[in-house]
């Protein structure tokens, strides 16, 4: 086999041997040099249903049998990219896969060259990793969607829950200032009952994009129901949040992809915008930015109002 100086070795898991264990429950031949069976090797990493753990103890495991300084595993489908240890000169690439499944692609990193005898020994540990890893897979898609509105694609209520908690503990340790934006849509009912749910559809996902659009990567859209969404951001500086708020409800009164799913309407949107204090809990802050959002409201609508 040639060498590159960036050695990569591709090589698809066997569809044949994917159990990794023999009709005996026997190791696969080439494994007698190995420490764990694939079946012990799985049992091994059925302990934690994060794909970044699985292949973290992966890695752990199989030290002692196949030497290596650092892995990166990626997975475009899932959005999904584990990078431990650090690189090096040469690697081996193997594309996971169960029954036609696509479990992403996995790396290895070493200084010096893979032999032969061990990458054989490595399609037979992979036996123990697929479906571990497949589990864990499958356990963060659900996750996920749990955490997402189907509509739209953002987080839901239930994740607003739960990534509020994170942000205000980290806030509480001393992390950046967190700010929270309760945006709803003025005169919605308007647009349903004037050009029916499906325009109304289409008008929530249009805001959607422009409220990805009109906000930084870090900072997290939610759709909490109806014609509410909420933004969840990092600010440096108390003063920082207004503008950021008042630059949405511009991008969305401005939106022509907004504006354009809603013919004959004008789709605004009015803002609140709260502070967190310490000791805030994540109802008291949502319920402090609610209640600025509805005094925009009564102010007139399509602005935004920062918390008394």
């Amino acid at each position: 086999m040639s060498q590159t100086f960036a050695e990569s070795i591709l090589r698809s898991f066997p569809r044949g041997i994917s159990s990794g264990i023999s009709r005996d429950n026997q190791p696969l031949p080439n494994s007698a040099e190995i420490a764990l069976t694939p079946a012990e090797l799985a049992f091994q990493l059925q302990t934690t249903l994060e794909p970044e753990s699985v292949l973290g103890r992966f890695s752990r495991v199989i030290q002692l049998t196949f030497p290596h300084d650092g892995f990166s595993y990626d997975h475009p489908g899932a959005g999904l990219h584990v990078s431990q240890g650090r690189l090096s000169r040469h690697s081996c690439t193997y594309t996971l896969s169960v029954n036609g499944e696509d479990l992403g692609e996995l790396r290895f990193l070493r200084g010096r060259k893979f032999r032969e005898q061990e990458l054989a020994e490595m399609e037979t540990m992979l036996a123990g990793l697929v479906y571990p890893l497949r589990s864990a897979l499958l356990y963060r898609q659900a996750v996920q969607a749990s955490q997402t509105d189907p509509l739209t694609g953002v987080y839901n209520r239930k994740a607003l829950d739960q990534l509020l908690t994170r942000e205000l503990a980290s806030f509480e340790r001393g992390g950046e200032m967190v700010a929270l934006l309760v945006l709803d849509l003025d005169h919605f009912k308007r647009v349903n009952d004037t050009l029916g749910h499906s325009v109304g559809d289409r008008v929530l996902k249009a805001v959607t994009g422009c409220l990805v659009e009109a906000t930084r990567a870090c900072d997290m859209v939610f759709r909490t129901g109806g014609e509410e969404f909420v933004i969840l951001m990092r600010i440096a500086r108390p003063e920082d949040a207004a503008p950021a708020a008042e630059r949405v409800r511009a991008a969305v009164e401005y939106c022509a992809a907004v504006q354009d799913a809603a013919p004959g309407q004008h789709v605004t949107a009015s803002i609140g915008v709260a502070l967190a204090c310490r000791r805030d809990t994540p109802l008291t802050l949502f319920d402090r930015a609610d209640k600025a959002m509805y005094e925009a409201k009564r102010a007139g609508r399509n602005r935004v109002q920062a918390q008394a």
